[in-house]
């Protein structure tokens, strides 16, 4: 079914935040209209099962109509922030009875139809606030006119919108395989290699996949379509129209949308560059880079700084519907020139990490004041690591960390640390490191010695688990979040989920159980238990439960695989 078959939407068209071009009502002509995609550049009306692209001012809020015309009709919408997060809500009311119908008759004058629909509030089904990649879904919605409404409060941006009444049949956004890693295999002073595991829409349903690796020295990015903004932040970029007047095709080409002129060619971004580099722009712009690579599973960028932090994310990208997913992205420091150097920690500042397969890394702390103790807070986020502390080359500590710990050291006027961090043998390591000398600097919460959650397997329903988990006496926040997965999911696939030290920032809102603070000063009594309800009958979830610190540091428990009963 299409989104845009009822000829009600072509009076609603005036009533977004500017006043659009009224499409004919001659079917034949309205639909040629539809298939050219530059139509929906600039309009209120959402596609079937195509994405959108369009541009938000500040504080200048932006609505988009889609009518449905069957009960009972599966939905999905998403919406993908580029480069600011956005406000953005999904509602739906009631057709005019006069427009519901393919009917007969004389239909409502314009301005009473539209007045009609603007006096009624509608039912919000969906909000969001925040710059991550969020989805409303409904096996089973009404009929009704349902409106999208964006805002951007930060600043001028991008953002894309994808919708259809077929989520199951499309699947237009590809599948991410039970390890969404990258892996580091080799590392040099000017190259580094990555591996990934292929996306499962190309491995299984065989449809056209090819990968694309961005590679820039500030953050990891959460969504192609972020990227692409950030490579087209240049001047002509900035040449924004003001809100109220027409775009033209060329001013779609300076926002990064394709013009009448480009319409059935690809994206630049999947070209195949021999190396990798902006394309977008002939200027010097921001040390950001794009490649894609075809259906390949291991890449070496090269023409890297030798010691230099590098952040890598890859996009699965499906080239019949143009969508793209990201993998959990990565970052690296390529090796020095010479003799490594030792990396100078300071005072109560969190350092992060990355040794490689069987690598070290150096790190030395020097305070510039007495102190009668030393802490140091280690957060390993992927495997097991070691650490070694010598103290003006007298050997303190030599443990292993997994997850969490802290260690606290007699301190010595003067006195220089050198600590040693060896990674493991089964691949990349990533930590976070704190030293100081100050007994109430502590920016990780404090966890206690058992992180695992404990599910009552006699309190399990069809609906429902009861799962609990220790605390401490420190008053900490804990989250807890669900995801359902397969019946096939193993212990071995839950270890390989992505790193510790992603916070429920990360996950997605509609995973989310609740949050809630909690303590006790009898470390014996340090126990809560929550119900988690509203779960089909005969399926597996995966529950993480994170503790949040006062610094904003968040660590997570040991993730559990629980499954409701099939049959009460």
């Amino acid at each position: 079914m299409l989104l845009l078959q009822c000829p009600l939407l072509l009076l609603l068209l005036p009533l977004s935040s500017r006043m659009q071009k009224l499409p004919t009502r001659d079917e034949e002509l309205f639909q040629m209209q539809i298939r050219d995609k530059a139509f929906f550049h600039d309009s209120s009306v959402i596609p079937d099962g195509a994405e959108i692209s369009s541009y938000l001012f500040r504080d200048t809020p932006k609505r988009y109509f889609f009518v449905v015309e069957e009960d009972n009709t599966p939905l999905a919408v998403t919406v993908t922030p580029c480069d600011a997060p956005l406000e953005w809500k999904l509602s739906v009311q009631e057709l005019p009875e006069e427009a519901s119908g393919e009917g007969s008759g004389e239909p409502e004058p314009l301005e009473q139809q539209k007045q009609q629909i603007t006096n009624e509030e509608g039912t919000e089904l969906f909000s969001y606030k925040g710059n991550d990649v969020e989805y409303f879904v409904s096996s089973s919605s009404p009929s009704g006119l349902y409106q999208l409404d964006l805002l951007s409060t930060e600043k001028d941006t991008h953002f894309k919108v994808y919708a259809t009444t077929t989520p199951e049949s499309d699947q237009p956004y590809p599948e991410l395989p039970y390890d969404p890693r990258i892996d580091v295999t080799s590392l040099g002073r000017t190259t580094v290699t990555l591996a990934w595991k292929p996306s499962p829409t190309a491995s299984l349903l065989k449809q056209p996949i090819q990968y694309c690796i961005v590679i820039n020295k500030e953050h990891n990015f959460k969504s192609l379509c972020a990227v692409e903004a950030k490579l087209s932040s240049d001047d002509a970029f900035m040449m924004a129209p003001k809100p109220g007047l027409d775009f033209s095709p060329f001013d779609f080409a300076h926002f990064g949308f394709p013009s009448d002129n480009n319409a059935g060619k690809e994206r630049g971004f999947l070209k195949s560059p021999s190396k990798f580099g902006r394309q977008t722009s002939s200027k010097p712009r921001v040390d950001l880079h794009k490649v894609c690579v075809g259906n390949k599973n291991i890449f070496t960028v090269s023409d890297l700084k030798p010691d230099t932090q590098y952040y890598f994310d890859m996009f699965a990208v499906n080239t019949n519907t143009n969508l793209s997913t990201a993998y959990v992205g990565t970052f690296a420091r390529t090796k020095e020139e010479a003799k490594q150097k030792t990396v100078e920690l300071k005072d109560g500042k969190v350092t992060d990490v990355f040794i490689k397969r069987k690598g070290a890394k150096f790190l030395r702390f020097a305070p510039v004041s007495s102190h009668q103790k030393v802490t140091f807070s280690v957060h390993s986020c992927l495997d097991a690591v070691q650490i070694q502390v010598r103290r003006d080359g007298k050997l303190l500590l030599s443990q292993n960390v997994e997850g969490v710990r802290q260690f606290q050291l007699r301190g010595k006027a003067k006195a220089k640390y050198l600590i040693r961090l060896k990674g493991n043998k089964k691949g990349a390591s990533m930590l976070k490191i704190l030293a100081t000398t100050r007994p109430n600097k502590q920016l990780f919460p404090s966890l206690p010695e058992d992180t695992r959650i404990k599910a009552f397997d006699k309190l399990r329903t069809c609906s429902s688990v009861t799962v609990a988990w220790l605390g401490t006496q420190e008053r900490n926040k804990f989250c807890i979040y669900k995801k359902e997965v397969d019946d096939n999911y193993n212990e071995e696939q839950k270890k390989r989920e992505q790193n510790q030290c992603l916070g429920p920032d990360t996950r997605k809102k509609s995973e989310k159980v609740l949050c809630k603070y909690f303590h006790s000063q009898n470390i014996q009594k340090a126990v809560t238990t929550e119900t988690i309800r509203g779960l089909q009958s005969g399926k597996s979830y995966l529950l993480d439960v994170y503790v949040i610190g006062h610094g904003g540091h968040s660590v997570k428990y040991q993730s559990k695989l629980v499954k409701t009963r099939k049959f009460c």
